[in-house]
């Protein structure tokens, strides 16, 4: 039996992630018009206000709506985090395959790359080049591409050296098929399902690893809103206003979650290894 029990759990488990994503999407493109007020108002007179009817998720020193903040930051996270996944996913799809199917020298300089990569922590190693170029959103996004493309890479690195030996490939270039369209044709197609499940998984971390790093100002910068900054400026009124931090904490949470029940429910689902 499959980790996650039978194919309807499973569907489940993907469908509840699916939903989750969803709903932080709607959220995201509705943000104008469910935002109480502009991200960026200021009004010292409503300074700390704890969550209530004019503000659901209270207000910050600076007498911003905090529900606002989120909204908006919902769309700044979402949007650097798939064009991250996005980025990493070409180039990593590109020289997984070419290594893969070409093996050689090749094979061999893609791999050590892939080495030198993977031995930093993915975050350490966001740190270390957010920090080198300097903070703003296209360090932030160069940071993330560079930590997410080795895994993907040596997952389409595996399956396509697996497929390369199956009859279909041979029969192929037996017939005189060549690399480009073998590749498009039916290398490709192939390893689609373990590539849409790790960017299901990929795209929680580029998230995760978006909120740590304007958590720690390397991020995107002031006044425009993110999840990350939001819970470190929150950290200093801790202890007077916990909402500051709860409720941007609890919408990187959910968005984590979404796309790790989605990308979990999709691998039990996809992966006949796991099934009955």
């Amino acid at each position: 039996m499959g980790r996650g029990g039978s194919l309807a759990g499973l569907n489940i488990m993907a469908l509840a992630g699916a939903g989750l994503i969803l709903g932080v999407v709607a959220l995201a493109i509705a943000a104008p018009s469910l935002a109480p007020t502009h991200p960026d108002r200021l009004s010292l007179e409503e300074s700390l206000e704890p969550p209530g009817p004019g503000h659901p998720f209270g207000t910050d020193y600076y007498g911003r709506d905090v529900a606002s903040r989120v909204l908006f930051g919902t769309r700044v996270s979402l949007a650097i985090g798939l064009s991250a996944q996005l980025i990493a996913l070409v180039i990593g799809v590109v020289l997984g395959a070419l290594a893969g199917y070409f093996g050689g020298w090749v094979d061999t300089v893609i791999s050590r790359a892939i080495d030198i990569f993977l031995a930093f922590p993915d975050l350490l190693l966001a740190i270390g080049i957010a920090s080198a170029l300097g903070p703003g959103l296209p360090s932030i996004l160069l940071a993330l591409s560079l930590v997410g493309w080795p895994g993907l890479c040596r997952l389409v690195r595996g399956e396509v050296m697996a497929i390369r030996e199956r009859d279909f490939i041979q029969a192929a270039r037996a017939i005189g098929a060549g690399h480009a369209w073998m590749l498009a044709r039916h290398v490709l197609p192939n390893v689609a399902a373990p590539v849409l499940i790790a960017s299901s998984l990929g795209m929680g971390s580029r998230i995760l690893q978006e909120a740590s790093l304007s958590f720690l100002g390397l991020g995107v910068q002031p006044p425009l809103a993110s999840w990350g900054s939001m819970v470190h400026y929150g950290l200093r009124w801790l202890s007077r206003a916990p909402w500051l931090v709860i409720f941007p904490g609890l919408a990187i949470a959910v968005a984590v979650l979404g796309f790790h029940l989605l990308g979990d429910g999709l691998r039990d689902m996809l992966d006949p290894r796991l099934r009955d």
